[in-house]
């Protein structure tokens, strides 16, 4: 057999003998193939959709080292020690390290003993660390969270764009991409930045399935954040907040109402913001609560809800924020909570960027569209991407699980709305048609005589918040637009048809007990995987788990994810054999933690006379 024929067979001995896994997720063999056959590529693949393993697994299975480009020192320790973990030989060069740390490391570069190495784009670059490695047998470069190297991308870094030199550098190594978030025109400016030469282009589908989305207007938002945390007691979650002052203020909200709750925002001292991720990363406190300073370093599996306090600044963000649930497949819930004044906020940040602020304000609008909107959530995230959502109902959004209720005659109502914003004469934004509607008596109001309209009060029984939402989704349904400094509202074709009852608005009923989401289950598609899952035998291998990563100095998750845990506690193996059958159980992991997993199982058989069902 040739060694070109040979190749898929050692990819898949590799994956299953060091990851335990008998086959690949979507496009990652076609990913794989690329750096193999050492073409140029750029792999998009949402959060959880396995894009380190696109090259850690064809790292082991070249000569030489691969050279994997990342970020952040927390995301290349995290991967690192995973690697260790399934017994692969890899390393990371970062400031943290000291001086004879770093030669080690050289010394095992030399040696010919590493697959792997992490280092940052800016040290990568550094003429010493070029003349070392050309010295080297580099297989590939594998560029990480490479949408930071675009400046259309939502986390510009612009030390990223130096890595085009690679290809002139190493014109024997093949360059390779991964992100999970990157449109058309990021992936186009990606592929230019690198120098990619006729890059392959592989995007997976942005579609999170596992992920249930609600998308709830605020009111009383720190009640209804602490609601969300309340029903996911013991679970890990990741609560962001737009602004340091809310971070405080929210965790010290949970940690009063007894949840293990800890702050994380660029305002709080390196040591202390260190300590705490560390502390989450290593499940010894459940929630951190954030600013979007946390995020793409953290490479946690078993993170089972993300709450935004406040609304993202773009599609993008949102993805990658919400992102960091559910990495390891399993139901997940993604809860945000939005108003007017976010997107009000968020201007006043982005002023501070002017050659930016159109595109910003654009991508703004974009998120507040989906956020306004009463179409599937996971329908209109994907589309953003261009892609296309085929199901009817994704059965995993508020939207499709019927928690938002649409009012009974809704063109009767857009009327009543699209009416006073003509009777305004196109000339006021959404804040002040909302009060006009609502009756109100401001000062402003009466001088400018607007109570005087046939319109004023016509929806004071319905409040303020109400008619501000109902305004909100006649914008993302294009029946309204806004434009100009202040946002002015102004009927579109489609409004004005609307006018004469010519069109099929939704709006919905603002219920806050339905908003909730407490009579729903996190995620109504996909909660069977929870089925045949022994759950006292699940809690106690997490605990062992704990115990073994505290001993270790690494996160959880790095023993052990969710996913095998629940494998475990559903087929209860009893023997070696049994437990190494079980996906997830790689040959390092069975011969480090084999025997106390096992053991751990047979006595909880034991003493509560639960038989076995490994096969």
């Amino acid at each position: 057999m040739t060694a070109e024929a040979e190749k898929p067979k050692q990819v898949h001995r590799v994956l299953r003998d060091v990851w335990g896994y008998d086959t690949f997720r979507p496009l990652q063999e076609e990913s794989i193939d690329c750096v193999l056959g050492g073409r140029d590529s750029l792999t998009v693949l949402p959060t959880g959709g396995g894009k380190s393993l696109c090259f850690q697994v064809p790292a082991l299975c070249h000569d030489g080292m691969a050279v994997v480009v990342s970020p952040l020192i927390s995301l290349m320790k995290d991967q690192v020690d995973s690697l260790l973990a399934c017994g692969v030989s890899a390393a990371f060069v970062n400031s943290t390290q000291s001086d004879d740390e770093k030669r080690e490391v050289a010394d095992r570069i030399r040696s010919g003993e590493l697959k792997l190495l992490y280092v940052a784009p800016e040290r990568l670059l550094a003429a010493r660390t070029l003349d070392f490695l050309r010295q080297q047998n580099i297989s590939f470069f594998a560029i990480d969270e490479a949408h930071c190297i675009s400046n259309w991308g939502h986390d510009f870094r612009p030390e990223y764009r130096g890595l085009r030199m690679l290809k002139d550098q190493f014109p024997k190594a093949s360059v390779h991409a991964y992100t999970a978030t990157a449109s058309e025109s990021v992936r186009d400016d990606i592929a230019s930045q690198l120098g990619l030469r006729k890059p392959e282009i592989i995007v997976g589908d942005f579609d999170r399935p596992n992920l249930t989305y609600r998308m709830i207007r605020a009111d009383g938002r720190l009640g209804q954040v602490i609601d969300v945390v309340g029903r996911h007691r013991g679970e890990s979650g990741v609560v962001y907040c737009i602004s340091r002052k809310e971070v405080e203020k929210t965790a010290a909200a949970l940690v009063a109402g007894g949840t293990s709750a800890l702050p994380y925002h660029a305002g709080l001292d390196d040591s202390i913001r260190k300590a705490n991720q560390d502390a989450f990363i290593k499940d010894k406190c459940d929630v951190i609560v954030a600013t979007v300073a946390f995020g793409m370093g953290i490479d946690k599996s078993n993170v089972r809800y993300v709450v935004h306090a406040g609304m993202p600044k773009s599609i993008e963000h949102y993805q990658q924020e919400s992102g960091r649930a559910g990495r390891d497949g399993l139901e997940s819930e993604c809860v945000l909570f939005y108003s007017g004044g976010d997107v009000v906020t968020w201007k006043k940040i982005m002023e501070s960027e002017p050659s930016s602020y159109q595109a910003a304000v654009a991508s703004l609008d974009a998120m507040f569209n989906v956020c306004a909107g009463t179409v599937c959530r996971h329908r209109s995230l994907v589309q953003y991407f261009g892609q296309s959502h085929a199901a009817d109902n994704c059965g995993a959004c508020d939207v499709c699980l019927d928690e938002i209720d649409l009012v009974d005659d809704p063109i009767t109502l857009s009327q009543k709305i699209l009416s006073c914003v003509i009777r305004l004469r196109e000339r006021f934004g959404v804040g002040h048609t909302a009060k006009v509607l609502c009756g109100s008596g401001e000062q402003r109001i009466r001088e400018l005589g607007h109570d005087k309209l046939s319109t004023y009060g016509l929806l004071t029984k319905d409040g303020l918040p109400a008619v501000r939402m109902w305004i909100d989704q006649l914008v993302q349904q294009e029946y309204l637009c806004r434009s100009g400094e202040y946002q002015t509202l102004s009927l579109t074709d489609a409004g004005r048809r609307l006018l004469r009852r010519d069109g099929d608005p939704r709006l919905s009923v603002a219920t806050p007990t339905r908003r909730s989401g407490k009579s729903r289950s996190p995620s109504a598609k996909s909660g069977d995987t929870w089925d045949g899952v022994q759950r006292g035998l699940f809690d106690s291998l997490r605990e062992l788990r704990r115990q073994i990563a505290t001993e270790r100095n690494v996160p959880a998750y790095v023993i052990f994810g969710d996913a095998a845990l629940r494998e475990f506690a559903r087929h209860q193996p009893q023997t070696l054999d049994q437990f190494a059958s079980i996906k997830g159980v790689g040959a390092r992991k069975l011969e480090d933690f084999g025997d106390a997993f096992v053991e751990a199982i047979q006595q909880y058989c034991r003493e509560l006379n639960v038989g076995n069902d490994a096969k």
